[in-house]
């Protein structure tokens, strides 16, 4: 049982299609996503906090930043993977954030950071309830496991 929660919103941009979408979500676009990730935990810690807001910042931002953040999410079947590649300002190689069977689907992206926000958070022992992950200002997904 949970005593407390909190909220940490994260913003990142990306580009993403979806393989057999039935409209223009099967181009290649971007978004300006945001994430809202709670946690808990048993007990507040001895000054009152479930956990340091900034250090959820600096282990799951960090994790966006590096992996998400303007980077292209794709399906790993997507047959465009095979006429692309992806490099930085300096010319080295950045692969593309791949989704292993999947298509990067608000609901996807959502579900996927939820199992990587506790992964990345157990050692804290932080345990991640809810994720929302919103494509749009109007459009979002939710992942909790009951």
């Amino acid at each position: 049982m949970s005593c407390c929660t909190i909220t940490r919103h994260f913003r990142f941009d990306a580009g993403h299609r979806i393989v057999g979408h039935e409209s223009h979500c099967g181009y290649l676009h971007g978004h300006s996503y945001s994430v809202d990730l709670r946690v808990s935990a048993a007990e507040l810690d001895s000054i009152g906090r479930v956990i340091d807001f900034g250090v959820v910042k600096q282990v799951v931002g960090g994790w966006i930043d590096s992996n998400l953040d303007h980077n292209m999410m794709f399906n790993s079947r997507d047959p465009l993977l095979t006429l692309m590649t992806s490099s930085d300002n300096n010319g080295s190689i950045r692969p593309f954030y791949l989704f292993k069977d999947e298509n990067p689907t608000a609901e996807n992206i959502a579900k996927h950071l939820f199992h990587v926000s506790q992964r990345l958070l157990d050692p804290f022992k932080i345990k991640v309830v809810h994720i929302r992950v919103y494509e749009t200002p109007n459009c979002w997904a939710d992942y909790e496991v009951q």
